[in-house]
């Protein structure tokens, strides 16, 4: 796999995928655990790459030697 998520994008997915996840404590219905779903942001921000943007060709790292080492 190629990095295809460059360091500024990781970096927003963290915090929305924070903020997602946080919805766990501050809902208080059945409903709070769509908060789980924030760990797709976070996931794809440690691991450097998006399954999604790999279907459709998009590529936000710049980084030329990041995208060949995978990490």
């Amino acid at each position: 796999m190629h990095r295809n998520i460059g360091t500024t994008e990781r970096w927003l997915r963290v915090i929305i995928g924070l903020i997602i996840l946080s919805l766990i404590y501050f809902i208080d219905s059945d409903w709070r655990w769509i908060g789980l779903v924030g760990i797709v942001p976070l996931a794809t921000a440690v691991i450097g790459w998006c399954p999604a943007y790999a279907l459709f060709g998009i590529n936000t790292c710049k980084d030329k030697h990041l995208q060949d080492s995978g990490g």
